[in-house]
């Protein structure tokens, strides 16, 4: 499938000529200078405020951590190591949070368990963070990393505001101090190069000087500004934000989840499968099976007419139990979904249907979605739309179908929506249709939407994730 995107043409505007496209955005040398600067308040900000964070967290991380440390050999000093661990956490989501002011990219939160679904007691859970190098990484960068690094960019973000703003208004402010508290290093300039000050006023030369320094640091805060703050992206980027092992270990829970889901949706579908058959067409075949013996005994008795209403009796219950089996079996596997595809199955659940309904399917799913995705999506939307029928008093229904193309990071998708004008106030409940088919979806790593407002119209959406591979 070609996922291509491509720009979309200008349009007419309403006079029916074409607008002229906006001007190009200035780049260059003066262009990315620009940009620096209007990145400057937040870069101090960020610079200034992480300080006060740092020497927060090295005061109140240093003084937990090494006191549970002491305390080990009598067990309370554990608590206290996994509570020093679980604070130094929150610093570094402080750190990451306030990093934002920088406009730097976001650091991804970090896979904080790794631990399987079947360690979830009292002491795995106590004992994570002594178990989770992230933690570990995390007190580190608040005990030692950020207060080093935070002290320096500290000390020269404040010298280069500082020279910066007073060195530019110093021809101002020098004005109110007394002449005979300064000029000293400005007669020392004075008289080192007299052929250039020789004739200047160490009040002048100072001035001159400070305007000097002033413009040199002014002119190179936002790169002095932002090298910092890219510093501090970089050490946070490793030491408190994600790292591929940890999509791994979301992966392989997630496909655990995802198994668990599946396995008790499969489950659950059996039981009412077996609960159906029992109640319906099973009940009806003993239904038959005693009006056949009985009709036997009639038309051996001679009783003609009492026969032929029996043999009718037994054909209506032999009709009603094709027509449950045939039910059934639509929600297991349809031959149409297996010859013709999902697009063709879908359009004949709509073609069925006793109300209306509107369908709106891409045919090219067909050529993506993968067998076990198809027969989910099928039994998925035949439910609903059975669901609709029985309880919502809708007279018309829109199914659409359609394919989501793969974006960076994000796999491609199958959406499918059903919305019905029917009275709304659906939800979901334990143990109740809706319920199980959000879990056959999730078996899928997919998921289920509802929007069931009291009064309608309420709308499922049905997002599954392409499986890669699949025929076509």
């Amino acid at each position: 499938m070609d996922t291509t995107m491509t720009a979309p043409a200008p349009r007419a505007d309403a006079t029916g000529s074409t607008p002229a496209p906006p001007p190009a955005t200035t780049t260059g040398w003066w262009g990315s200078y620009g940009a620096l600067w209007r990145r400057v308040p937040g870069n101090a900000v960020y610079l200034l405020s992480v300080f006060v964070l740092a020497m927060t967290a090295v005061s109140v991380l240093a003084g937990l951590f090494w006191t549970g440390v002491g305390m080990i050999v009598i067990v309370v000093g554990i608590p206290l190591v996994v509570l020093s661990l679980l604070v130094a956490r929150g610093f570094g989501v402080a750190d990451r949070f306030v990093l934002r002011l920088t406009g730097l990219p976001e650091i991804a939160e970090p896979e904080w368990n790794h631990d399987g679904p079947d360690r979830n007691g009292f002491w795995w859970t106590l004992s994570r963070p002594l178990r989770v190098a992230h933690y570990w990484l995390a007190l580190v960068h608040g005990m030692i990393v950020s207060p080093i690094i935070s002290t320096i960019s500290f000390v020269v973000t404040v010298t280069w505001l500082s020279i910066s703003a007073g060195g530019l208004t110093y021809w101002f402010w020098a004005i109110f101090i007394p002449r005979d508290e300064f000029g000293v290093w400005g007669r020392y300039v004075a008289d080192s190069v007299p052929w250039i000050f020789g004739a200047w006023s160490p009040w002048a030369v100072e001035v001159v000087l400070n305007l000097l320094a002033g413009i040199l640091f002014a002119f190179t805060l936002p790169w002095v500004l932002r090298g910092l703050s890219l510093g501090h992206h970089a050490i946070a980027q490793g030491m408190l934000g994600r790292w591929r092992s940890d999509d791994l270990a979301a992966e392989v829970r997630a496909e655990a989840a995802a198994r668990g889901a599946a396995v008790h949706a499969e489950d659950v579908a059996l039981r009412r499968l077996e609960r159906d058959i029992h109640d319906g067409p099973q009940q009806r075949l003993v239904r038959l099976q005693m009006d056949l013996a009985a009709l036997e005994r009639r038309a051996e008795a001679g009783e003609g007419e009492a026969a032929a209403e029996l043999a009718r009796e037994a054909r209506s219950h032999a009709k009603a139990a094709l027509d449950e089996l045939r039910a059934l079996s639509s929600g297991v596997a349809p031959p149409l979904l297996q010859d013709r595809g999902l697009a063709a199955a879908l359009t004949a659940v709509a073609a069925g249907a006793p109300v209306s309904v509107h369908v709106d399917v891409d045919p090219d799913i067909d050529r993506v979605v993968a067998p076990e995705v198809a027969r989910t999506v099928y039994f998925t939307v035949s439910e609903l739309i059975t669901n609709t029928i029985k309880h919502s008093g809708a007279s018309a229904v829109t199914l659409k179908a359609a394919l989501r193309p793969a974006e960076a990071g994000v796999s491609g998708m199958l959406d499918v929506w059903v919305v019905d004008n029917g009275r709304g106030g659906a939800h979901f409940r334990t143990g109740h249709g809706l319920e199980g088919l959000r879990d056959r979806v999730a078996g899928l790593r997919g998921v289920l939407v509802l929007d069931s407002r009291p009064g309608g119209p309420t709308t499922v959406g049905l997002h599954v994730p392409i499986v890669e591979g699949a025929p076509g």
